[in-house]
């Protein structure tokens, strides 16, 4: 059972090498348990319980903290630069017809409000709230909003 136990753990050494994402390494510590136990000489049973409850504690004890460092490795565009800013309505807003742009910093961008229902007119100012894909999503701040 060693070169069994031998070739999971590197396997999933190797699996985990060649992937861009986190999926066998939490196997390494597992197979490694299971090998230690062979080498002892404990049972098929124990080896594979070792296997299996060694795998699981690696995956619940580092899984949140690898999620993020994932999350930090974000990469940051020059598209970022307009979150926040004010943008004026070039095209008018309206979710329900899937139209609307807007420009901010020099560019046009396809936009949609936030609010599902609001119809904003051209020459309107709004305010990006996030980016959706190509689409900037804006706030209007208008009292006068049209449904």
């Amino acid at each position: 059972m060693e070169f069994v136990w031998l070739g999971v753990t590197i396997l999933a050494a190797i699996v985990e090498g060649l992937l861009p994402a986190l999926v066998s390494i939490w196997f390494v510590p597992g197979g490694l348990a299971a090998l230690i136990a062979s080498m002892a000489g404990g049972s098929v049973g124990l080896q594979v319980a070792l296997f299996l409850v060694v795998s699981a504690l690696a995956l619940v004890l580092t899984r949140p903290l690898v999620k993020r460092f994932q999350k930090g490795k974000k990469e940051r565009t020059n598209a970022d630069m307009v979150l926040g800013r004010s943008a004026v309505v070039t095209e008018d807003i309206n979710n329900l017809l899937a139209t609307g742009r807007v420009s901010v910093l020099g560019n046009s961008w396809a936009a949609r409000s936030v609010e599902e229902s609001a119809v904003i007119p051209k020459g309107e100012t709004v305010t990006v709230e996030r980016i959706e894909g190509v689409k900037l999503m804006v706030r209007w701040e208008h009292t006068h909003q049209k449904a």
